[in-house]
């Protein structure tokens, strides 16, 4: 097994309420349902994780090569996968919900991390808007506000376009809304509170549970916007955007057209997601080919890569 090979990866795919078909229609995912809602691209979460499809790992999941191989991942610390990258086709809206951080997450559901992240929006329709955060002022008036179902003033409404990013923190009130085709870039959680899902049914025909006490116990009171700086390094052919660094994660957004510089290791592995376009990946003599759709993970022992073609692509490491 040589260890420079890319991990290239087949998507697990999950049906939701909310989805249509854009995974299919835009990406050419095989989809489960015409509501399919999430592609987990870069995954070892058991609830859904992703299979290699090349080299000698092929057939097995990423969360195996983790587990049975770290050296591919510069035996990074942890008995978990970090990451977990998405693409989300909202149909319709998703409940406004809020996830745990690490702390209560390991306490409350024995899990071991909470669920911090991040979107990019690939396509959305002309009105399309989110959910971010609330205007209560402390945790007191946010559960008053719960209470009453004070929907309309509690919850802040933010029209959006594409190529917009937004980080959403642990505690952030937030929900996903329809139109939307968004990248998330998120801790390698699947743990959600509801606190709001509009009364509608579930598959089942009963409404979905809630986790109003949950949701209260860690929604980040007052709503506080996080402060974005994004850092741009502009090539002849090339253009890097880092749209986010923080304690977890960074994530980048790499516009290519044409031949990128020689990009030298400051990771200890790189998840790639190509958003459009086609292209190659370059590692030493040999050149990988990508395509929209497409998702990987980079293993530690590559100190420099070139990406080649017209593309555009998410990229993040843990930190």
């Amino acid at each position: 097994m040589t260890d420079k090979l890319p991990l290239f990866l087949e998507p697990a795919l999950h049906d939701k309420i909310w989805g249509g078909t854009r995974l299919r229609d835009l990406f050419g995912y095989k989809i489960p349902s015409e509501t399919t809602g999430e592609c987990w691209g870069i995954s070892a979460h058991p609830n859904g994780p992703a299979v290699i499809k090349n080299g000698p790992l092929a057939g097995k999941t990423l969360a195996d090569a983790w587990s049975e191989h770290r050296e591919l991942f510069d035996s990074y610390a942890g008995d978990d996968f970090p990451l977990l990258t998405k693409i989300l086709d909202a149909r319709t809206d998703l409940s406004v919900q809020v996830h745990p951080d690490d702390a209560y997450a390991q306490a409350k559901e024995h899990v071991p991390f909470g669920k911090t992240e991040c979107w990019y929006i690939i396509d959305c329709d002309a009105d399309a808007e989110i959910v971010y955060g609330h205007t209560a002022h402390s945790r007191e008036e946010f559960r008053k506000a719960v209470a009453e179902k004070k929907w309309d003033s509690l919850l802040r409404r933010i029209k959006v376009k594409p190529g917009d990013f937004f980080y959403v923190p642990s505690g952030t009130i937030h929900a996903i809304c329809g139109g939307c085709l968004i990248l998330e870039t998120q801790q390698s959680s699947d743990t959600t509170y509801r606190v709001y899902d509009y009364d509608r049914p579930g598959a089942d025909g009963k409404p979905r549970e809630l986790h109003i006490q949950q949701s209260i116990d860690v929604a980040n009171c007052p709503h506080v916007d996080p402060e974005l700086t994004y850092h741009v390094h502009q090539e002849a052919e090339a253009k890097f955007t880092e749209l986010l660094r923080e304690h977890l994660f960074t994530v980048s957004h790499w516009e290519v057209r044409g031949r990128t510089n020689p990009i030298q290791k400051n990771w200890p592995f790189l998840l790639i997601s190509v958003l459009n376009g086609e292209g190659k990946l370059q590692i030493e003599d040999t050149a990988y080919e990508l395509k929209k759709g497409d998702h990987l993970v980079v293993p530690s022992s590559v100190e420099t890569l070139q990406i080649i073609g017209h593309t555009d692509l998410i990229v993040s490491n843990p930190v």
